[in-house]
């Protein structure tokens, strides 16, 4: 599979990334190993999780995806070196001071993630949120320290809007390193938080966006038609806000493109992502290997600037 690089990271990668957010929470080991051996056998490369995954599940606290990713790795010599792994610090761990981008706790918790996954670097590692309680030259400062101690290869942000990122990159010219990876919330539906200033912003520093939300919680799968088909998924009550006149004529538009190619509306709507001129590679989630199949088939993809312009109107 084509590789594409990865902003100015140093990194290439698949034009698709593994979310594995679900990993611990509606995705157990066993199938958790599954979708990761089919997934790299597809060609895939590049694997995106987080410290606070899934501590929403009940009985967990954090830090289940990263550690079944460790253990997968651990059960699969040599694969480390095949992979690309994304993690994140920032959101609430629970507890005293285990959250947030201070100093104090990028370099603690680096250091769990990286115990958990079982590596001895991290290849991309992003700020998970901004945090209006710290500087951001203590955060790129704590950054630093990790990217010179070998711990991290590159740095994203995820969450950050046009002027936080432009900020950041005035820090830079004080010798701070630069985000070189943006993950945004976008998709087909949800287009006006990355389009314009921050897409532009992307552009005019060479950024590469990994997006998120890449399906609008499975809402561009099609499998959502009515309140009654909420309740086939534990991400159903993040859907209902999709169930719109506007939200159905797009699944029309998705499925008569998805008829000229014999495809399902989330090969679409995932190859119309792989398209846009900022984006490296949508983050997609897998609860079965035929969605992995799915996510291979929408890589081979090439849609035409017509699909492209009904899409998108």
């Amino acid at each position: 599979m084509i590789k594409r690089k990865l902003g100015h990271s140093g990194l290439s990668i698949a034009p698709l990334v593994l979310g594995c957010n679900v990993f611990g929470w509606n995705v157990d080991e066993q199938t958790g190993f599954r979708l990761l051996d089919a997934f790299v056998d597809h060609g895939f490369n590049a694997i995106d999780t987080a410290d606070v995954y899934s501590n929403w599940a009940p009985g967990n606290s954090g830090g289940e995806s990263e550690s079944m990713i460790g253990r997968w790795l651990k059960a699969r010599p040599g694969m480390r070196e095949r992979v690309v792994i994304f993690t994140k610090v920032g959101s609430d761990m629970g507890g005293d001071g285990r959250k947030g981008l201070s100093r104090g706790w990028i370099l603690e918790a680096v250091e769990h993630s990286l115990h958990r996954l079982g590596t001895d670097v991290i290849d991309l590692y992003f700020a998970h949120q901004p945090d209006p309680k710290t500087p951001q030259e203590e955060t790129l400062s704590a950054f630093d320290r990790l990217l010179q101690a070998g711990k991290i290869r590159s740095i994203g942000a995820s969450n950050f809007d046009a002027d936080q990122m432009q900020a950041a990159f005035a820090l830079a010219v004080d010798g701070l390193p630069r985000y070189t990876v943006l993950q945004p919330e976008y998709n087909l539906h949800d287009r006006s938080g990355f389009e314009g200033p921050m897409q532009e912003l992307c552009v005019q520093e060479g950024i590469a966006a990994v997006t998120y939300f890449s399906l609008a919680s499975g809402f561009l799968s099609g499998k959502y038609r009515n309140r009654a088909d909420l309740s086939r998924s534990v991400r159903g009550e993040d859907v209902e806000k999709y169930l719109t006149p506007r939200g159905f004529a797009l699944l029309d538009a998705l499925q008569a493109v998805a008829d000229r190619y014999n495809a399902s509306l989330s090969e679409i709507a995932l190859a119309w992502l792989m398209a846009q001129p900022t984006v490296a590679a949508p983050i997609a989630s897998a609860t079965k290997t035929e969605h992995v199949d799915s996510f291979a088939r929408a890589a081979a993809l090439r849609l035409t600037g017509e699909d492209l312009t009904q899409l998108a109107a």
